[in-house]
C-alpha cells in the first residue's frame, strides 16, 4: 500500500477537473483495503476516473486506487477471473486472445472492470452483468465475500453493489466461444467518429430513459452546444460534455442543470445522470 498525502487530484479524472485529495491510497492487496476502510472516516473508490467529477477544491477525502489489483486468468471453459483494477480494454483484448465472446458491444468503453461492474455499465442492448458469474466484494460491515450473480440485484446502469456501497475486489466472467473482431474493429471505429475523444469528458453523461435516447432528447430541446464557461454540450455527440479549456466543477453542475431544465420543459422527461458526482 503506498499513501499520497495533499495529492491533486486533477490527472485522476478524464474531465481535468479536481482539487487536492487528504490523500490518494494506492491498494496492492485485497487486504490492505479492509484495514483502510476501517481506519478513514470519509473515503471515495476513484477507479479510473473516466466517469468521475471530482471537486475543485481541497477535499477532506481518502481516494483509493485499485489500479494495482489488475490480475487476470483464464479458467479454462470460458471462464475467467478478473481482478476489478484491470483496465477494461485489457480485458477485451484478453478473450480476443482466447476466442471467448460475449462483451464486444462494450469494446471502446473506458474504464476498470470494476468500474463497470459497479454500474452494470454497457452499451448496443448489452451489459457487463450478461457474463458475470460471480463477483466478489467487501460489504458494508467489512468482510469480503463472494456472491454469485443471481444474489445480486441488477438494472440498467445500476446495481445492488451501488445502493449498498460495497466494493468489488474481483470477478468471474462466463463467455461464449468465437471472438467478433469485426464487430470490436466497427464499435471503435463509431466511438471514435461520434464521440468526443480528443476532448476531455466523462463519457455518456445522462442514462437514456425508457423507451427514449438522452442525446434526442437533448437536441430537440435546442441545447446541443451550449456552453457555461469551458463546458460544453459535445456538438459530435450532445450526451457527451466537454471541457473545452479550464471548465470548473460549477460550471459542470450549472450545465447539468440547464440541460434537465430544458428537456423536462421541452418533453416533459427528467434526465438522471449516468456520471458519478462527488459532491462540493
Amino acid at each position: 500500500m503506498k499513501v499520497y498525502k495533499n495529492h491533486h487530484m486533477k490527472e485522476y479524472s478524464n474531465m481535468k477537473i479536481g482539487g487536492i485529495a487528504k490523500e490518494l491510497i494506492i491498494i496492492e492487496k485485497k487486504e490492505e483495503l479492509v484495514e483502510v476502510l476501517k481506519t478513514r472516516e470519509k473515503t471515495f473508490l476513484i477507479g479510473n476516473g473516466t466517469n468521475t467529477l471530482i471537486p475543485d477544491r481541497d477535499m477532506d477525502i481518502s481516494f483509493i486506487s485499485l489500479n494495482k489489483l489488475s490480475r487476470i486468468e483464464d479458467l479454462s471453459d470460458g471462464r475467467v477471473y478478473v481482478e476489478s483494477g484491470l483496465n477494461f480494454d485489457d480485458l477485451i483484448n484478453f478473450i480476443a486472445e482466447k476466442n471467448y465472446s460475449g462483451l464486444e458491444n462494450l469494446a471502446g468503453i473506458p474504464g476498470s472492470v470494476g468500474g463497470l461492474i459497479y454500474m452494470n455499465g454497457g452499451a448496443y442492448g448489452s451489459e457487463v452483468f450478461d457474463y458475470i458469474e460471480e463477483i466478489e466484494i467487501i460489504d458494508e460491515n467489512f468482510k469480503i465475500r463472494k456472491i454469485k450473480k443471481s444474489q445480486v440485484y441488477v438494472t440498467y446502469r445500476s446495481t445492488e453493489i451501488q445502493e449498498k456501497k460495497w466494493i468489488v475486489i474481483s470477478a468471474v466472467f462466463k463467455f461464449k466461444i468465437g471472438f467478433d473482431n469485426e464487430r470490436v474493429l466497427e464499435l471503435k471505429g463509431k466511438r471514435k467518429t461520434r464521440h468526443p475523444l480528443n476532448m476531455p469528458n466523462l463519457g455518456s453523461t445522462f442514462k437514456n430513459p425508457n423507451g427514449y435516447f438522452s442525446a434526442k432528447l437533448i437536441i430537440a430541446a435546442g441545447i446541443q452546444g451550449h456552453r457555461v464557461g469551458d463546458m460544453q454540450v459535445s456538438n459530435i455527440h450532445p450526451n457527451f460534455l466537454e471541457n473545452r479549456g479550464n471548465a470548473k466543477y460549477n460550471d459542470v453542475i450549472e450545465i447539468l442543470r440547464i440541460v434537465k431544465e430544458k428537456v423536462k420543459l421541452d418533453s416533459g422527461i427528467e434526465l438522471e445522470e449516468e456520471i458519478v458526482i462527488i459532491e462540493n
